[in-house]
């Protein structure tokens, strides 16, 4: 039996100050990783921590990929960090056009080669990979000449900023060699965190699926300043309606990709509105957008974005008619209906009441944790970046030769949703969608 719903004034007020996020105060009101098979009793009721598995044995890493980057803004560089964080992958070359750019990646990789022109680093023959991180209006032709030229591609999402132009780069890799790997930087499909949510979600624990929501909230003006105005509008290409898929294409292709990966369904309609409601300059993309994206069956799912507040941050939320499950900061937790049917597993996960809800903590890689020795209430904060998982599953396919979790196909998908979805915010109005649109 649950134990009374606390009023937030019986939540201790010095534990609340302490933790400082949403995530972090689910931890500290008692959300503990959990998993059906490790959780038992001590004798006294309460929840052992889980041992060790004394067999456990981490995959070693596979051979070496040496990495060339392309486009070395903020993304870029966040590239080669991830990259540096793996056991083997290697920068062997960075490229811009930019030398400022150059100067800052080549500190950050020391041993690469430098070049400020991308296709010296597709003929750069130690280069076996290239991860492409260019604003999205320029990625159509890099792509292409990677793919003509040997390489495996990691391709930042979304695709492109047009559908023509994402066809196109589909297309040349729907006929890549089965060994020569292109990967989209859909980042959610190789992360750990969203693979275990996703096991919750398809047995059934949340029942029927009757809606989902998304929302990224900061308050930040997404303009980087210059002394070159030349320079500085080619920074902003976030901002202008003909270089950018705006606050949707750019950052709400994540969850909404992973809606349409859940349900396993593509869109049939959208509807958008936006505005420019905080920052008030040369922009044409609007910093405040909603879009209500349909899925067959009535289920619909609710994406809104600002960068006029940073309240309540960004999060995603299932609804389900047995649960919902919140994901957030690359962690999840399900939050269970009074009238919900027992699962088996969860009556001996650690229940406690946040405000007027009870949350069980969904931790990915919970036997790995143990076995280095930690506990799993470190779980919730011992993740790594969705971009390092998705780059590590990239160097993983290109070593054993197998297929990516966002492909080609995937990537394309999500990029039609994208680019309809800004137009529909664009014009303020309904889209429904034409099966054409997905197909290749």
């Amino acid at each position: 039996m649950n134990s009374p719903v606390p009023t937030p004034a019986d939540v201790n007020r010095r534990d609340f100050v302490k933790v400082g996020s949403f995530a972090a105060m689910i931890a500290a009101l008692g959300g503990i990783p959990i998993n059906g098979e490790e959780a038992k009793k001590n004798p006294d009721g309460t929840v052992a921590v889980p041992k060790a598995d004394p067999n456990f044995k981490e995959k070693p890493p596979g051979p070496p990929v040496k990495f060339g980057v392309i486009g070395l803004g903020a993304q870029g560089r966040e590239v080669i960090a991830q990259l540096g964080r793996l056991p083997n992958g290697p920068v062997a070359a960075v490229g811009d056009s930019y030398k400022s750019s150059i100067k800052r990646a080549a500190e950050a990789a020391p041993n690469a080669k430098t070049y400020d022109d991308y296709k010296a680093v597709l003929d750069d023959k130690d280069v076996q990979a290239v991860v492409i991180a260019t604003p999205t209006h320029l990625h159509r032709q890099i792509a292409l000449d990677a793919m003509q030229a040997g390489k495996h591609v990691y391709l930042e999402a979304p695709m492109a900023g047009s559908i023509d132009d994402a066809r196109a780069i589909a297309k040349a890799a729907s006929a890549l060699p089965a060994k020569q790997i292109f990967q989209v930087g859909q980042q959610y499909r190789a992360n750990p965190q969203h693979h275990h949510v996703l096991k919750f979600f398809r047995t059934g624990a949340c029942g029927k699926t009757a809606s989902a929501r998304a929302q990224f909230n900061k308050k930040q003006s997404w303009r980087r300043a210059s002394p070159n105005p030349d320079r500085e509008r080619a920074l902003n290409w976030r901002l202008y309606q003909e270089t950018s898929l705006g606050l949707l294409g750019e950052i709400g292709i994540h969850p909404i990709d992973t809606v349409s990966w859940y349900l396993d369904a593509l869109p049939t309609s959208v509807t958008g509105f936006g505005g420019i409601l905080q920052w008030q300059d040369d922009r044409t993309v609007p910093d405040t957008i909603q879009a209500v994206i349909e899925y067959p069956g009535g289920v619909r799912m609710n994406y809104s974005a600002t960068l006029a507040s940073s309240f309540e941050g960004e999060h995603q939320i299932f609804h389900g008619s047995d649960a919902a499950i919140l994901i957030r900061d690359n962690k999840g937790w399900m939050f269970k209906e009074v009238d919900a049917p027992l699962l088996g597993w969860e009556v001996y996960a650690r229940k406690d009441d946040f405000l007027t809800d009870s949350g069980i903590a969904l931790v990915a890689n919970a036997t790995k944790i143990l076995a280095q020795g930690k506990k799993p209430a470190e779980a919730a904060s011992d993740t790594d970046s969705p971009l390092k998982y998705a780059l590590q599953a990239f160097v993983d396919h290109i070593n054993e030769g197998t297929k990516p979790e966002a492909g080609w196909k995937e990537g394309f998908e999500a990029t039609v949703t994208a680019v309809k979805s800004n137009e529909a915010i664009m014009a303020g109005s309904k889209i429904v969608f034409e099966p054409g649109w997905f197909k290749v």
